[in-house]
């Protein structure tokens, strides 16, 4: 069952990743490291506008998906890339947001938990559909998971990568 944010808690959870950051910029700088610094807060505003540029398609369910996962508890750290902003296209939101927190359930069960494990998701709107790259780096243990879920999956995916320790993928969903 998927838990229900409420805005205090998703106002909580921003002001905590808002102050660790600023405590990063503030060590920094007290440790006189202004070019860390500078390029801590050149990485926050490239994750903010790339936020922008998510949270600007027609995906609300997607959308809030990206946006709330690093704030649950997962066995890997979630990045993501807009390529572009082509907000006017339209794709089937359930499909793509529903195939994506199965990923995320087998990705947990599939990978070694407490590593360095990285999914980065790069998003590329099209004016035919979007095409979404998920690109996972750190430690699989459990390979048969992922291919047994990417068989079974009634979404199309064209495996790019699968190892122990790499895993990339391409899915693209046309426009409605």
């Amino acid at each position: 069952m998927e838990k229900e944010w409420d805005i205090i808690e998703v106002l909580r959870h921003s002001r905590h990743d808002w102050l660790n950051r600023l405590q990063l910029i503030k060590g920094n700088l007290d440790l006189n490291r202004i070019d860390r610094a500078k390029e801590y807060i050149n990485e926050i505003v490239i994750e903010a506008q790339h936020e922008t540029k998510l949270s600007n398609f027609s995906m609300p369910m997607f959308v809030r998906l990206l946006l709330k996962t690093n704030w649950e508890k997962h066995a890997f750290l979630l990045e993501y890339e807009v390529l572009n902003e082509f907000s006017a296209v339209k794709i089937h939101d359930g499909q793509i947001t529903s195939w994506t927190e199965k990923f995320f359930s087998c990705l947990d069960q599939a990978v070694e938990p407490f590593q360095e494990n990285h999914l980065s998701i790069t998003i590329e709107p099209q004016s035919e559909g979007v095409r979404f790259f998920f690109d996972f780096s750190g430690i699989i243990k459990e390979n048969e998971l992922i291919e047994h879920f990417l068989k079974s999956s009634e979404t199309k995916v064209d495996i790019k990568e699968c190892s122990e320790s790499e895993l990339a993928l391409e899915l693209f969903m046309p426009a409605l």
